[in-house]
């Protein structure tokens, strides 16, 4: 079995648990996420099954969108609730200040992940060293938050609406608009609801069926690596310059000064396909004079498929 099928994950399991359980339903030994969520949160989780785990690396950095429920007035070591009260306070904001307060959340900006979290520090998840009582500075990284919303504010729950970059942690960005407004907030309930080009909508709970009928959805649900790389640019390869694609060899002069090439910049992907419009190779365009005159090394071959 080989595509791209959409999990709707639900709370209470790790990303790797989800993973697993649809390894063992496809019978297949080769799976992968494309993005994890903690067990807390819920939602649109794609799961790239045989030789589409290749995309992984493509997909995983794409936007996501999530709905978060957000506790004011508490505050927790691992900022959402399954974590421990560290500190309580009022609330005394209205719905006015908390919008306001939005606009200095949005943007580019550095972010400190939280303390428990996966990302690696000298080798070894956050997590762990927090764990073990071990004192480490989370390393910043650069996140950018397209959209933050406040849909709705029932006090002390607020309900917000996000569209960020990779590798943004809503519950930071909620711990850190709480603390801007003086009273403290923890996640309270996290669903991702996009993640790239695949949406809640197509995304299928597994929850409360059996293992035949939960192997009868996966197959009737699965993507194939060809619909899912639909907005990538691509060019049509005859079957002798598929085979030197597909044995590590970028496509000759020859065979690129015969095509159209789509107007790319430095650093753009294309995907090669067959003319049975199969998936051969994932390249990225080099330098832009090559590209224009075809020349040898245009494009570097970045991932190759059987």
């Amino acid at each position: 079995m080989t595509g791209i099928v959409v999990i709707d994950k639900p709370t209470g399991q790790t990303s790797f648990d989800v993973v697993r359980e649809v390894r063992g339903l496809a019978g297949i030994r080769k799976a992968g996420h494309t993005g994890t969520l903690d067990p807390l949160a819920s939602g649109v989780l794609p799961i790239c099954l045989g030789e589409a785990t290749k995309l992984v690396q493509f997909f995983s950095e794409d936007d996501k969108e999530y709905r978060a429920t957000v506790q004011f007035g508490v505050e927790t070591d691992t900022l959402d609730l399954e974590g421990k009260v560290v500190a309580v306070a009022p609330v005394r904001v209205g719905g006015g200040e908390i919008a306001e307060a939005l606009a200095g959340f949005r943007g580019t900006q550095e972010q400190i992940p939280p303390r428990y979290s996966a990302v690696k520090v000298r080798g070894k998840p956050l997590y762990r060293w927090t764990r073990g009582g071990i004192p480490v500075e989370p390393p910043g990284r650069t996140v950018t938050v397209h959209r933050l919303e406040l849909v709705r504010f029932d006090p002390p729950y607020g309900v917000f609406s996000i569209h960020c970059s990779k590798g943004t942690y809503v519950r930071s960005l909620c711990a850190d608009l709480g603390r801007k407004l003086g009273c403290g907030a923890t996640v309270s309930a996290l669903r991702r609801t996009r993640c790239g080009r695949f949406s809640e909508g197509e995304a299928l709970s597994l929850q409360g069926l059996g293992q035949a009928e939960k192997r009868r959805l996966l197959e009737e649900r699965l993507i194939s690596m060809e619909e899912a790389l639909k907005g990538m640019p691509s060019l049509v390869v005859d079957g002798e310059t598929a085979k030197r694609i597909r044995n590590g060899r970028p496509p000759s002069e020859e065979s690129l000064k015969k095509q159209v090439l789509p107007s790319l910049e430095k650093g753009n992907l294309i995907q090669f396909l067959s003319e049975e419009n199969r998936v051969v190779a994932i390249g990225k365009f080099q330098t832009p004079q090559d590209v224009d005159t075809g020349g040898e090394g245009a494009i570097r071959l970045v991932r190759v498929f059987r």
